[in-house]
């Protein structure tokens, strides 16, 4: 062969193997729908379960399946969760551990700019709920009587921060902003629209009303609320880059809530 010459390549060379394509909607629809439905059938076993054990531990039943269920299809595609938002380089990786504290100030920030406004929100519909009739309130928020503000924690405080951080808000931010937003976005990479710095890919909105569908599991209206909480952690998986701001202000939302519970209602 003459020097300069490109050589041609050997005809048992193997190609590299092409990307595979993103899970198609219906496949992100079906994944959905087998983890409600083992979280709806759990919950009906419960039910008949003499030692309450799985009734008590619901929400670890919820964890597992929205964890276990992408994950498998993110193996079978040879993927890891990396490229779904989530920033993990090793537990003794310092990349690991900026790439959450970037997350975590961001979502104080966040919250920061959120809380004041939703507690005064909440204030004014706690006052206003007594005056509805009974069917509507009920339907529009699980308080009932006359709420008195007396600040106090939730019980169980530390308890409460683990669960809502490493069993509730991490596997939920993983299914929904991590695993299905990402997957649909990239399905239809041209199709979206920017928000305030972030671009919001297809099936965004979609990724936000099957979130606040899949707390019907427990059947109870006001729990479609949640579509409103879903759009923001949406915003910011793709504002940020990463589910780790999602996840602190999911988590923190949650307890936020829980603490003014106990300060109305307690």
């Amino acid at each position: 062969m003459r020097s300069g010459d490109v050589p041609e390549p050997r005809p048992d060379a193997a190609a590299p193997p092409a990307p595979a394509p993103p899970d198609p909607p219906r496949v992100l629809a079906s994944t959905w729908a087998k983890a409600v439905l083992g979280l709806t059938a759990a919950k009906l076993l419960s039910l008949v379960d003499p030692t309450g054990l799985l009734g008590g531990n619901l929400a670890g039943v919820a964890a597992f399946l929205f964890i276990a269920l992408p994950d498998a299809r993110l193996r079978a595609r040879g993927e890891g969760w990396d490229h779904y938002g989530l920033p993990w380089h090793g537990a003794a990786d310092p990349r690991t551990w900026r790439a959450w504290g970037r997350g975590a100030a961001r979502g104080l920030l966040f919250c920061a700019l959120i809380f004041p406004l939703f507690g005064a929100a909440f204030w004014a519909y706690a006052e206003i709920l007594p005056h509805l009739p009974r069917g509507l309130s009920s339907a529009l928020a699980p308080y009932a009587g006359t709420p008195r503000f007396a600040p106090r924690l939730p019980d169980r405080l530390a308890v409460l921060v683990v669960v809502q951080v490493l069993v509730v808000a991490l596997p939920e931010e993983l299914f929904y902003r991590g695993w299905m937003q990402t997957s649909w976005a990239r399905g239809a990479p041209a199709s979206g629209v920017s928000v305030l710095g972030a671009w919001l890919g297809a099936g965004f909105l979609w990724t936000q009303v099957l979130f606040a569908a899949g707390h019907l599991v427990v059947l109870q209206p006001w729990r479609l609320a949640t579509f409103f909480p879903g759009l923001l952690f949406g915003w910011l998986r793709e504002r940020t880059g990463s589910v780790a701001a999602p996840v602190v202000v999911h988590a923190l939302s949650n307890l936020f809530i829980a603490t003014l519970e106990a300060s109305f209602y307690g």
